[in-house]
């Protein structure tokens, strides 16, 4: 009878083989040479396709993602490098090429040099960020080294003049394919240095792997990374990648679009300085309304504390003070007048020329004693007696005693 210690599910047991391919540090980074077939593009974007040699065969997948790895399109028969990850997919319990890099046969052995140079380069500090100059945001020369003939060089033309009419756009013919093509872009580079350019562009339009190595040379990289005006780098297409653009001070995917990086839009620089005047405009005035506003309260505070104006109140105080004491003196003068006419009427009744307007007299002696009694007069006396109309002097001739009950 067999003992059964240990049983595993297949998923177990595919999982674990996964594993032991993801520790194999091989299987994680290689380059595997064979000749495409059974190549299928997906309308998900993703490659499918078998790699295989005179003795085996082995499934391959490059995903939509690391499409920018295939600079041209596979087809059956192709004799091809391609470069992944060699892991199992769990599912089906098979493992594949995972492609990142699909190169032809015959670019091979220069991404092998390109790889080397690279790694070269990378490691005397070619590369290193802290060298990179920024580009400048305004310029006023375009350096361009580039073939004169090509769709790159009318395109930087076209964009820049677009951009800008007023940058100037210096050219240097290089050649940049073919026997001399480093040493021609190499020139061009220092040309356009000691020219004084503000910026250059150093590219040419796309192709093969070797219609672009002479911008992977090693004297057009050290030429770039010597260069004290910063350099763009413009090789190829978007998914082309060269060493001058590991070298250059900026890469740009496109001849075009280092156009674009080079040459600030002054349509783009007029719009914004037109914001900024109205922005500007708009504050000016803000600020001088809030100037008015404090000038004006400064201008109230002042008329209150000036002598003038302090003078001015006195003055309305003192005219005001004036009218209410011509008005209570006024107030005070009909009062008193009528008062007076009381008082007067209440004399008027007790006057001597009042008597005498009703028809008495009032008598006295020549010291202007009133005589009120005979007792008062002797015989042969000068008597002063006054009447409603005048006085009339006379002399007492006797006197005659009666009795006055009613006498005060």
């Amino acid at each position: 009878m067999i003992e059964i210690r240990n049983v595993y599910t297949v998923g177990q047991l595919n999982s674990y083989i996964k594993n032991m391919f993801e520790q194999d540090y091989l299987l994680q980074g290689l380059f595997v040479r064979g000749e495409v077939s059974n190549c299928k593009y997906h309308s998900s974007g993703h490659i499918y396709f078998t790699l295989k040699d005179a003795k085996g065969t082995i499934n391959c997948v490059m995903f939509a993602g690391s499409r920018k790895g295939l600079s041209f399109r596979m087809s059956e028969g192709q004799q091809v490098i391609v470069g992944g990850t060699v892991d199992v997919y769990e599912r089906d319990g098979k493992y594949q090429l995972y492609a990142r890099q699909i190169l032809l046969e015959g670019s091979g052995l220069l991404y092998e040099r390109f790889e080397r140079l690279k790694q070269e380069l990378e490691a005397a500090g070619l590369f290193a960020q802290e060298h990179k100059r920024p580009i400048p945001r305004f310029i006023r020369t375009l350096g361009v080294v580039t073939a004169d003939t090509g769709a790159a060089v009318r395109d930087i033309i076209q964009i820049a003049g677009r951009r800008n009419p007023y940058v100037q756009v210096i050219l240097y013919p290089a050649l940049v394919q073919g026997e001399g093509a480093a040493a021609s872009i190499t020139a061009g580079i220092r040309a356009l240095e000691a020219l004084g350019v503000d910026v250059m562009i150093v590219g040419r339009g796309g192709g093969s792997i070797e219609d672009l190595w002479a911008f992977n040379e090693r004297e057009v990289a050290q030429a770039i990374f010597d260069c004290t005006v910063p350099v763009i780098s413009a090789v190829g297409h978007e998914t082309d990648t060269t060493i001058s653009d590991f070298a250059a001070d900026l890469r740009a995917p496109t001849p075009s679009a280092a156009a674009e990086l080079a040459v600030a839009d002054i349509r783009e620089i007029l719009g914004k300085i037109e914001l900024y005047r109205d922005a500007l405009n708009r504050r000016m005035n803000r600020r001088m309304e809030a100037c008015r506003s404090r000038a004006g309260q400064f201008e109230l505070r002042l008329k209150a504390g000036s002598p003038i104006h302090k003078l001015r109140a006195r003055k309305m105080d003192m005219l005001s003070a004036e009218e209410r004491l011509q008005e209570r003196m006024r107030r005070l003068l009909e009062k008193r007048r009528h008062e007076l006419a009381l008082y007067a009427e209440r004399m008027k009744g007790l006057s001597p020329l009042d008597k005498l307007c009703r028809g008495y007299s009032y008598v006295e002696d020549e010291g202007g004693k009133n005589i009120r009694s005979v007792g008062q007069v002797r015989e042969g006396q000068r008597l002063r007696i006054r009447v409603m109309d005048g006085q009339i002097d006379a002399v007492a001739v006797g006197t005659e005693t009666c009795l006055c009950t009613g006498a005060e």
